[in-house]
């Protein structure tokens, strides 16, 4: 079964960039685009100050425009489009999400992701998805896709550790012609932070540096294999993981982070990395899941 790309819209700035994007993509790895609005029925105790009759009519009015822009744009791409109603709206996201080759939305960035992501859900929305999430700003182009800017990737630990964002840089700079940058960021480990094991490795592959360039290659190398006609930079740079990737992100056409989710009493946490792309980096981010 092909897996569509979709995107949640919501009539914002942010979801109309969002859908542009998912429509790009969509054409250039030759999958269907799926576009959804996430609605949920109040009670009818809950005092409201528009008919929600008139709000569903709306949903789909949404839904409607944004397949019809997406059919001028891109006529011979196979588009559906369709109000998702009956769950919360990080169920309903989450679900269109697990039918998807990857879900997209929208982001301001800078602060709360918006629109039906309000408060907490963007985030569990995150943490939450086992496919991979795109989001997008309002200020995204597609001139930004182009010009030699690159596919951003962070890579850490062993090679499994980053296989599944791994995949999709280098599935995603395969289908758009682009060169590939994978960053891997190391520090100075304080004292018994490396196991015996780990420091053996260093010393043997002549110091810390060169152990973490050598870590970065073998994660790799499956990949490259696999994708021989992208064109490969590999950066390996000493400071936090964030710190380094932000500092390249200028030059990104799309970063790609992993995501490590933290489920606790209180809620979940999608990781310090990827948060901190989400919020700071000036292009489109894409959250992967491990697989």
């Amino acid at each position: 079964m092909t897996r569509p790309i979709t995107v949640g819209v919501d009539g914002t700035p942010e979801s109309e960039a969002a859908a542009a994007w998912a429509g790009r993509e969509a054409v250039r790895r030759d999958v269907p685009l799926r576009i959804v609005h996430a609605w949920q029925r109040q009670p009818t105790d809950v005092a409201v100050t528009v008919d929600q009759d008139t709000q569903a009519e709306w949903a789909r009015d949404l839904v409607r425009e944004a397949e019809r822009a997406a059919g001028e744009r891109h006529p011979g791409l196979t588009v559906t489009a369709g109000v998702l109603e009956g769950r919360t709206a990080v169920e309903s996201l989450v679900a269109a999400a697990a039918e998807a080759e990857t879900l997209v939305l929208g982001s301001r960035g800078h602060g709360a992701i918006v629109g039906f992501l309000l408060g907490s859900v963007g985030q569990q929305v995150l943490s939450e998805t086992e496919r991979p999430l795109v989001l997008v700003r309002s200020d995204d182009h597609p001139e930004a896709e182009a010009g030699g800017r690159e596919i951003v990737v962070g890579q850490h630990g062993g090679p499994e550790d980053s296989a599944a964002a791994l995949r999709f840089a280098f599935e995603t700079a395969a289908a758009r012609g682009a060169g590939l940058r994978a960053v891997r960021a190391w520090s100075l480990p304080p004292v018994f932070a490396y196991s015996p094991g780990s420091m053996k490795l260093a010393d043997e592959a002549g110091g810390l540096e060169p152990y973490e360039r050598e870590a970065l290659g073998e994660a790799l190398r499956p990949w490259r294999e696999r994708f021989p006609e992208v064109p490969v930079t590999e950066h390996v740079e000493i400071g936090s993981a964030a710190q380094v990737l932000l500092s390249v992100a200028g030059r990104a056409q799309l970063m790609v982070a992993g995501r490590r989710a933290h489920r606790r009493a209180v809620g979940s946490r999608i990781g310090s990395v990827a948060h901190a792309l989400v919020h700071h980096a000036p292009c489109p981010v894409a959250v992967v899941p491990p697989s």
